[in-house]
């Protein structure tokens, strides 16, 4: 069994709310450490074998490769995270802004609001992600078709004898 696999069974068998809390409660820890030796390193890039890497940041490889899952969109390349072994040698790419950008779409504000970003951002640069990100989520109105209106199919009657029906 790939070690994806592993990771995504899992979380499949949390059963109970409780175990759901600590599992992730544990994880999360696990998760932002590993975040926040990244930043500190100001290296986006990450490369080793899995077991090494794991080792290095106090998770298992199947704790590690639940990490890169839910890294993988925010490196430049995305990883085949079902081929990878405890042996794999990885090589992998963050893009900084996507990261920031992703964790603000996770609303993990644990992470997004780790002081280590200053190593990489300066403050406009990480308040100017944040407005980006809020404005692509608003939704703008659009303009009410009224009833008396002439229907939009084109068809020259009034909206409310077409296709207002």
């Amino acid at each position: 069994m790939s070690l994806y696999t592993e990771w995504n069974e899992a979380l499949k068998n949390i059963k109970t709310q409780e175990e759901y809390q600590n599992f992730f409660k544990d994880y999360m820890a696990k998760e932002a450490e590993c975040y926040r030796k990244i930043l500190e390193s100001k290296s986006p890039v990450i490369e080793g074998k899995v077991v090494d890497l794991s080792k290095h940041n106090d998770m298992t490889s199947m704790e590690y490769i639940g990490f890169l899952d839910g890294a993988n969109t925010s490196f430049k390349e995305s990883l085949d995270l079902d081929s990878l072994t405890e042996e794999s040698v990885l090589k992998a790419e963050l893009d900084w802004e996507k990261l920031l950008w992703n964790m603000h779409d996770a609303k993990a504000e644990w992470l997004y609001g780790m002081n280590e970003w200053s190593n990489i951002f300066d403050d406009d640069k990480r308040k100017k992600i944040k407005k980006d990100f809020n404005r692509s989520k608003q939704v703008i109105a659009e303009t009410k078709i009224g009833r008396n209106d002439p229907c939009p199919c084109g068809s020259g009657k009034k909206y409310k004898k077409c296709c207002g029906k």
